[in-house]
């Protein structure tokens, strides 16, 4: 099990004894086949939309688990509504209109349970009436819409390998005049061209990089053993091939990584971090990666580069080699839909492809 899959087990083991009984249950019957990351989300919305019918009269309890399956049952059109206007206010900052058809379907799937599978004692369904049946929750994430946002912002082609260059040397004649910057710098040079090299190289996500043991790292098959999102077998890890370039930069990184980093040996991440005031290497943190990889596309002239775009940059140049089943297993995608969207950013180069 991942680091983050740990926490936030533990963080949904403590939040479950605040929700009614039904929600429980409702957990128990999902826990074979979501991850707690994604029960846990379940919970947060679940929440938010008990608080609320507390907040407005419709349950009389003071807490979460005094909300009952009658008060559900009786919920009418409006108060769905009403609701749905919440969601876009009960925050300073709005939520998008993504999060708030997730939170839906989140309310639609418990009430689907308990209306359609869950049974009391006399075989009846926990929930003879299921209001969230009549909402309809439009699609908001095309593929087509997604591609559209992300052009411009990725790196193309010559740009991948530059980009590493400049991690590798090129920052340092930028901040030459700064002897901190300087100096954290040469301390994580070789790592942070490491980890931009291997996402740019193989499409990993942050999560899957962050999670990474030195044993995970097989180099002379050029391959990287990972826990796949979505996949909740926490036995079993996903071998994933990386180009031959990211070798390289892997094999200069290791070779200081005990030293530079004063490993313990205790400790197997790949990716190691010294925090102020610490004397030995810890797991370096998603956080760490991500503002990482803000500070150098800042300076690089890419300033809308963000580490998840780094995996963007290496989905779309692989599609273009590749077709979109290859593309979709290389990403670990649950379906092609989600793939879709590196057919519409490369629409001009197969436009080219066509004149020619």
């Amino acid at each position: 099990m991942t680091i983050q899959k740990q926490k936030d087990r533990a963080l949904l083991e403590q939040k479950l004894p605040t929700m009614p009984w039904y929600i429980q249950q409702y957990m128990e019957y999902k826990l074979p086949d979501l991850s707690p990351s994604t029960l846990l989300e379940y919970i947060r919305d679940y929440e938010i939309f008990l608080g609320w019918l507390i907040s407005e009269g419709i349950s009389e309890g003071p807490l979460l688990k005094d909300v009952t399956l009658l008060q559900l049952e009786t919920l009418r059109m409006d108060h769905i509504t009403a609701y749905r206007i919440y969601l876009t206010t009960y925050k300073n900052q709005k939520n998008s209109r993504i999060t708030i058809s997730r939170k839906l379907s989140s309310m639609r799937s418990l009430f689907h349970y308990l209306s359609q599978i869950a049974e009391d004692e006399h075989l009846y369904p926990l929930l003879k009436r299921n209001v969230m049946a009549k909402i309809e929750i439009k699609r908001v994430h095309k593929p087509k819409d997604s591609a559209a946002k992300l052009k411009g912002k990725l790196l193309e082609e010559e740009e991948i390998e530059a980009f590493i260059h400049y991690i590798r040397e090129g920052y340092a004649a930028d901040v030459a005049s700064n002897k901190q910057a300087l100096y954290a710098h040469q301390l994580n040079a070789a790592r942070d061209a490491a980890i931009a090299s291997l996402i740019l190289n193989s499409g990993l996500r942050v999560s899957e990089v962050v999670n990474l043991n030195i044993d995970d790292v097989d180099m002379n098959h050029k391959l990287i053993y990972v826990f796949r999102k979505g996949h909740n077998d926490e036995t079993f890890k996903t071998p994933v091939y990386y180009r031959e370039r990211a070798k390289d930069h892997l094999e200069v990184y290791l070779q200081l990584r005990n030293t530079r980093y004063h490993a313990p040996k205790r400790e197997k991440a790949l990716f190691l971090a010294i925090k102020n005031g610490e004397q030995e290497g810890n797991r370096m943190t998603k956080r760490a990666m991500q503002q990482m990889v803000l500070k150098y596309a800042k300076r690089f002239g890419k300033p809308a580069l963000t580490i998840h775009k780094l995996r963007h940059s290496f989905a779309t140049d692989y599609y273009l080699q590749n077709d979109i089943y290859k593309t979709k297993e290389q990403l670990g995608h649950a379906s092609t839909e989600t793939t879709e969207i590196y057919a519409h950013l490369t629409d001009k180069t197969m436009s080219e492809a066509i004149d020619r």
